[in-house]
């Protein structure tokens, strides 16, 4: 099978409510941003783009392999923020772009390929990731998302509630988990660019505003999400202080620091 094309792009905003400058952060040293995106390097990527707003964000990372795209600061995501890029750097339609979140130091690039894997397999203009749910903890927990996908393998739908909802054994029993799919979400994208353009003009939903959960406008819309089961962990991302102690502890300890 032929290695899959694609480009890897990394939102990047300065102002963050829980963690202002997040991407600018250290985590043994060295700028969060700029982990990412030597996770994106290691991942095989054409190439690596940073969407950012600030001059600060592109100056931590001049030394890297890769582009930085200044963008509008008053985009309402990062998937507008993407759109943006698109245009700027003239990405043919068919380019598959795979949309990796800024505070995620730890993300495998198998991970990262196989997500542009999932999209280029199939005919579904977005493409993302899930990890079985093991715990009736995670399921109950409304900040882990969970979905739900149909036999080809397309998103039915994204709940931040239990989904699916084991109606006999959880009228019994709700701290264990009986057979059947139940999945959590991991939160990396992959659009053909096309797909892109169209994602950021289509409105808001009325199931993505009650969820709070950005993907819900593609379903309502009409569109296919494929899913794949994500062939390595994705460690958590980082929010708040405490995560970013927690990752610069892990990063000295794995690179013996």
């Amino acid at each position: 099978m032929p290695e899959t094309d694609f480009i890897v792009a990394i939102p990047a905003r300065y102002g963050a409510s829980r963690l202002p400058g997040k991407p600018l952060r250290l985590i043994a040293g060295t700028p969060m941003v700029v982990h990412v995106a030597r996770r994106a390097l290691a991942a095989g990527a054409r190439g690596v783009v940073v969407a950012t707003d600030d001059a600060r964000i592109a100056g931590a990372l001049r030394d890297e392999a890769l582009t930085v795209c200044m963008t509008r600061a008053d985009h309402a995501s990062g998937t507008d923020r993407l759109a943006e890029c698109a245009d700027q750097l003239g990405w043919a339609d068919d380019t598959i772009v795979v949309n990796l979140q800024g505070d995620e130091p730890f993300a495998p690039p198998e991970g990262i390929r196989a997500v542009a894997e999932v999209l280029a397999s199939g005919t579904a203009g977005m493409a993302t990731l899930a990890a079985p749910i093991e715990d009736a903890d995670t399921l109950f927990d409304p900040n882990a998302v969970k979905l739900v996908r149909d036999r080809a393998g397309h998103a039915l739908y994204f709940s931040r509630a239990p989904i699916p909802w084991q109606r006999d054994r959880f009228a019994r029993d709700r701290t264990t988990l009986g057979p059947g799919p139940v999945l959590r979400h991991i939160g990396i994208y992959a659009y053909r660019a096309g797909f892109l353009r169209e994602f950021t003009r289509l409105p808001p939903g009325e199931l993505e505003t009650l969820e709070a959960l950005e993907q819900l406008r593609v379903l309502e819309a009409g569109h296919r999400i494929a899913v794949g089961l994500t062939p390595v962990p994705f460690p958590p991302g980082v929010d708040t202080e405490a995560d970013l102690a927690r990752a610069d502890a892990r990063f000295r300890a794995d690179n013996k620091l």
